[in-house]
């Protein structure tokens, strides 16, 4: 080959490998370094944010639900039976010395309370009533010593107080405003010595202002029902099998 055509040759495969380089070293890879970093805080950072906002949101709505439930329950009032504002008393009719008497015990020692929801009082709840039978007196000492010991026998702790256990109310309305006297059912276990039955109290009650209730009730029992039985004594001639038990009562607010 001629001497100057290899040096042709030669000087052209310099320019084409030095062409070559070139464009390799600039054909950018710059910009894409130069955006990856700039595009990843710019996209994650929003993203983090946004989420706290709704997880904040989210929390917000929760805590005010809960704010507004509380607040509807603030509404309901527990009453309490006054000290010495209640009574219970029971009346049975007999033959004494041939005429006709209604023999009635009265005790003030009566325990009791009612949660009420002015706003909705098909929701009241009534507690346990207990009555410290031991405080039961009537118009003559003998009866109430015999009342005691032999009926009732008040006098073993084991059957010292009476209670009633509510298990449903019906009759009353929705609403009522102070003054109105409501008239209603409260059915509950009556317990008595070892016995309990399912008795129903006719009830009257009448708000006297916004936190005072006062009512009465009363039902009919068979008292043979709840093993008592009433001993012969030659004056009483008879003495019926039927028991009217009533209860009058205050209630107030932290009474």
């Amino acid at each position: 080959m001629p001497k100057r055509l290899f040096l042709t040759n030669l000087l052209l495969a310099v320019l084409v490998m030095m062409l070559a380089a070139c464009q390799s070293q600039t054909t950018p890879a710059t910009p894409v370094v130069e955006n990856t970093p700039t595009a990843a805080p710019a996209v994650a950072t929003p993203t983090v944010a946004a989420t706290a906002q709704e997880e904040s949101a989210t929390t917000g709505d929760a805590n005010a639900t809960e704010s507004s439930g509380a607040a509807a329950g603030d509404g309901a009032l527990t009453l309490r039976f006054v000290n010495g504002g209640a009574e219970a008393r029971f009346l049975i009719n007999e033959v004494l010395l041939g005429q006709d008497k209604t023999v009635v015990g009265v005790t003030s020692l009566v325990e009791g309370e009612l949660t009420v929801d002015p706003g909705d009082l098909t929701s009241v709840q009534v507690g346990e009533i207990r009555i410290d039978a031991r405080g039961f007196t009537t118009d003559d000492d003998r009866r109430t010593n015999r009342l005691r010991n032999d009926i009732l026998r008040s006098t073993q702790d084991a059957y010292r107080y009476i209670t009633f256990t509510p298990t449903s109310i019906e009759g009353l309305p929705a609403s009522a405003a102070p003054g109105d006297s409501l008239n209603f059912q409260v059915t509950g276990d009556l317990k008595i010595l070892d016995t309990i039955r399912s008795v129903t109290f006719a009830m009257n009650a009448t708000a006297v202002d916004p936190t005072t209730v006062q009512g009465s009730g009363a039902a009919t029992i068979r008292y043979a029902d709840f093993g008592i039985s009433i001993p012969r004594v030659p004056m009483v001639a008879s003495v019926e099998d039927e028991v009217i038990l009533e209860i009058d009562f205050t209630a107030q607010a932290g009474g």
